[in-house]
């Protein structure tokens, strides 16, 4: 039997539905191989495609992706997608093939150590010495993406692929779903600061995923107000009257106040990276999959690990209900008010361009109650979190770890191809869909009928506004773009472009509405400022050292624009 169709076979047994990738001659056995298998071979444009679409497609079906590539270039061109697909805790399989082995350190063209690569953002990393071996390396890379959620790389030498063997060990991949919770004794002790506490706040992370209804109860119980991270919004924020919204500096108001105003903080799966965000006087405790998180963001008093559900629901029977909901009812209050300010800014704005936060509006209004959305880091992602509501349906994927460009796109088309009867739709930077464009090309070759919107604002925004906050002028960030509604039409997808924000809604009902590919090109305004729930004295500072050069260097338009847009009109 040849070690391309073990490889294959152990993947396909694994659970693999869908392998994104481009062809090459050392991986012309693989690829043969899955042709005659039940994998689907997803030909991509460029390999750093294929990883971001593997990684979506995982991450939200919950079963294994494949991505594969040839020696050299090929498989080097996997990284930026292998990062964020890890940091994601995709359960990714990527087969990087290899020259022969004859030719190993020799320096021979195309040549790449992929083990030394890759083995920084994989969970499991080996190259294949013989073909005896290629079937259980291949499961243990299976088993570990899937136990250790993460990317899984396997090294195949070209000539290793091709080589036949005639016994073959049974290796395969088993699914596991343990069950963790503290010990009893550190539910008891949780238990006791809980109940020493009388402003207490709960912030849930991701690791909240499954525990929704064991939240609010506990919120409930405790007459706690939740906050939550961005990456738990899908999770926590939808059905929930205990939930005043994000903090970090995406967030809002009463959910940065929840966590600064409390005396007892207990984090949930949460392992928020800015520690400014946490409190520095009250009892904190931590609940978290991995030991290793606990007290590593921000000093802790009490840790514990445990999923999330199954340790609520053991620590929920040892809280006595409190009745005392005055902090809570302080922090809705708030809540409300925050809230009702995000509603003012979804309006169309004044003038030529168009408000991000208006489109955005507008595409969560219209679109399917189950859609799925990925969004491009920078702007895009910022007005996703702000202006997409959840409501226990719908997904959101954003680039949150790694801090990517470019993802939107290449994780609509894996989203796609993992969900066909589901709508899908990509919220695009200028920037961000300009760096893998020729992956339109996908959408079309593969009949996958995802929905692009780009925010055309004619920059890099994101990095402008940082550059703006550090008191320095925006240097080398504007675009000269296409017309992107036009462009779309030239590959085979429907097009769109508005410029005007009384043509918007129209427009985004056709575009929501085409069956097949389409692309809305929106003219926005690069103005608006992303600001963070409580601005400090750094920021306005910074800020006003930019307008002082920007008058300067003859750009007073510049700063009287931005103070209209985000001042004196709200």
């Amino acid at each position: 039997m040849r070690v391309a169709d073990i490889v294959v076979q152990t993947l396909q047994a694994a659970g693999v539905r869908h392998c994104y990738g481009i062809v090459g001659d050392t991986l012309n056995y693989v690829t043969d191989a899955i042709h005659r298998s039940g994998i689907e071979w997803v030909h991509v444009r460029h390999e750093e495609t294929g990883a971001f679409a593997a990684g979506a497609d995982a991450l939200f079906s919950g079963t294994l992706a494949a991505c594969a590539g040839s020696c050299g270039p090929g498989s080097l061109h996997f990284i930026n997608g292998v990062f964020e697909s890890n940091r994601n805790r995709a359960p990714v399989v990527l087969i990087a093939s290899q020259v022969a082995t004859a030719q190993l350190g020799t320096e021979f063209p195309q040549e790449v150590d992929f083990v030394s690569i890759y083995r920084g953002c994989s969970v499991f990393c080996e190259q294949v010495h013989s073909a005896a071996q290629a079937g259980r390396i291949v499961a243990m890379a299976c088993q570990a993406a899937i136990t250790r959620r993460g990317v899984a790389v396997v090294v195949l030498p070209a000539d290793i692929s091709q080589a036949e063997v005639e016994a073959v060990p049974a290796f395969a991949t088993h699914a596991v779903a343990p069950v963790l919770r503290p010990s009893d004794a550190e539910l008891q002790r949780m238990a006791a600061l809980l109940g020493e506490g009388r402003r207490i706040a709960i912030y849930a992370g991701s690791g909240c995923a499954d525990a929704h209804d064991e939240v609010v109860a506990l919120a409930q119980r405790l007459q706690a107000p939740v906050a939550h991270t961005s990456r738990a919004k899908d999770f926590i924020e939808y059905d929930n009257p205990f939930n005043v919204g994000m903090t970090g500096i995406f967030g809002i108001e009463s959910g940065y106040r929840a966590l600064m105003d409390c005396d007892t903080l207990l984090l949930l799966g949460a392992d928020f990276a800015w520690g400014q965000y946490y409190p520095d006087k009250a009892t904190i405790v931590q609940v978290d999959e991995d030991g290793s998180h606990l007290g590593r963001r921000h000093p802790i008093h009490f840790g514990a690990v445990g999923d999330i559900k199954p340790t609520l629901q053991a620590l929920l029977p040892l809280l006595q209900a409190r009745e005392d909901s005055g902090f809570l009812d302080e922090c809705r209050k708030r809540h409300v008010e925050a809230m009702r300010k995000r509603e003012r800014e979804e309006t169309p704005g004044e003038g030529d361009l168009i408000r991000p936060q208006y489109l955005t509006a507008l595409i969560d209004r219209h679109a399917d109650a189950d859609a799925m959305f990925s969004a491009d880091g920078g702007s895009p992602m910022v007005w996703s979190l702000r202006h997409l509501r959840a409501n226990g349906r719908r997904r959101l994927l954003l680039s949150l770890l790694h801090g990517t460009m470019a993802n939107a796109m290449p994780q609509a088309l894996g989203l796609k191809k993992a969900f066909p009867g589901r709508q899908v739709i990509a919220l695009a930077g200028d920037g961000g869909i300009s760096m893998l464009l020729g992956d339109l090309l996908t959408a079309v070759q593969e009949k996958l009928p995802i929905k692009v919107v780009v925010y055309n604002n004619g920059s890099l925004n994101f990095v402008e506004l940082e550059q703006k906050v550090e008191g320095l002028l925006d240097n080398y960030t504007n675009l000269v773009n296409p017309d992107f509604g036009k462009l779309a039409e030239a590959i085979g997808w429907r097009g769109w472009t508005v410029a005007r924000a009384a043509d918007l809604e129209g427009a985004v009902r056709a575009f929501l509405a085409e069956p097949g590919p389409a692309l809305l090109d929106v003219h926005t305004t690069p103005r608006e400022l992303v600001m963070p729930p409580e601005v400090e004295f750094q920021q306005v500072a910074g800020t006003a050292l930019y307008a002082a050069k920007a008058v300067l260097a003859g750009r007073g338009g510049d700063v009287r624009d931005l103070l209209v847009d985000n001042f004196l009109k709200k």
